[in-house]
C-alpha cells in the first residue's frame, strides 16, 4: 500500500505539472492575441509539445496503477486523473489554435471593433484555474460552482460572433480577419467546456456521483 501511495502522489504531481503548462499555454495564447505578440504565440507551440508528452507520462503511470487493483477510492482517483489529463491535452490544443490565429492576425491591420474578447478569455481561464484548484483541494463545492459559469462564456461567444458576422456583412475586406477571430473565440468557448468537464470529474472524485448528464447544478 505504501508503494501504491507513492505512485498515486507521483501521478497527482505529474497532473498538476501538466495543468500548470496548460494554464501557461492559454495565458500566452490569449496575451499573444490581444497584444499581437508573435514571439509569444510561437512559444505556445512548445507548450503544447510539453503537454502532449506529459499526457503520455500520466497515462503510463495510470495504466500501471490500474494493474495493481487499487482500492475503490484510489481507482476513482486514477480514472478521474486520466479524464482530466485528456481535457488538459485538449486545452493545450485549443491554446495552440488561438496562437495560430494570433500569428495570422498580427500580419494584418486590427479590426475597428471593440469586442469583449479579453473578458471572454478571462472568464474561460478563471474557470480552468478554479476547476484545477478544486481538484488539488478535492473541493466538490468549489467544483460545482464552476459548472454554471460555462453559460457566461457561451453568452459572450454568441455576442462576439454576432458582432463579427455583422462586420463581415458590411466589410468584405475584413472577412479573413473576422474568421480568424471567430476561430479564437470558438477555442475559448471549448476551453471553458473542458474546464466544466474537469469540474464535473472533481465532483465524481469527491462524491462518487456522476453529474455529467444532469441539468444545471
Amino acid at each position: 500500500m505504501e508503494h501504491i501511495n507513492t505512485e498515486l502522489d507521483e501521478l497527482k504531481k505529474k497532473l498538476i505539472t501538466m495543468a500548470s503548462h496548460a494554464e501557461t499555454a492559454v495565458n500566452r495564447a490569449i496575451e499573444s492575441l490581444v497584444t499581437r505578440n508573435v514571439d509569444l504565440a510561437r512559444q505556445v507551440k512548445s507548450d503544447d509539445a510539453i503537454i502532449d508528452q506529459l499526457e503520455i507520462e500520466v497515462d503510463e503511470i495510470s495504466i500501471h496503477l490500474l494493474t495493481k487493483a487499487p482500492l475503490a477510492s484510489d481507482l476513482r482517483f486514477v480514472t478521474v486523473t486520466m479524464k482530466i489529463c485528456q481535457n488538459l491535452e485538449r486545452v493545450g490544443d485549443e491554446a495552440a489554435k488561438i496562437a495560430k490565429s494570433a500569428r495570422r492576425l498580427s500580419a494584418e491591420p486590427p479590426l475597428s471593433l471593440n469586442l469583449e474578447l479579453p473578458l471572454m478569455a478571462k472568464k474561460a481561464l478563471d474557470m480552468l484555474q478554479a476547476a484545477l484548484d478544486a481538484f488539488v483541494r478535492r473541493d466538490s463545492t468549489a467544483a460545482r460552482a464552476v459548472i454554471p459559469r460555462d453559460k457566461e462564456v457561451d453568452a459572450l461567444n454568441k455576442i462576439i460572433n454576432s458582432e463579427l458576422t455583422d462586420h463581415m456583412m458590411q466589410n468584405r475586406d475584413g472577412i479573413p480577419r473576422a474568421l480568424s477571430l471567430m476561430t479564437a473565440t470558438r477555442s475559448l468557448e471549448r476551453i471553458a467546456d473542458h474546464a466544466k468537464n474537469i469540474a464535473e470529474e472533481v465532483v465524481y472524485l469527491c462524491e462518487a456521483q456522476d453529474i455529467r448528464h444532469t441539468k444545471a447544478e
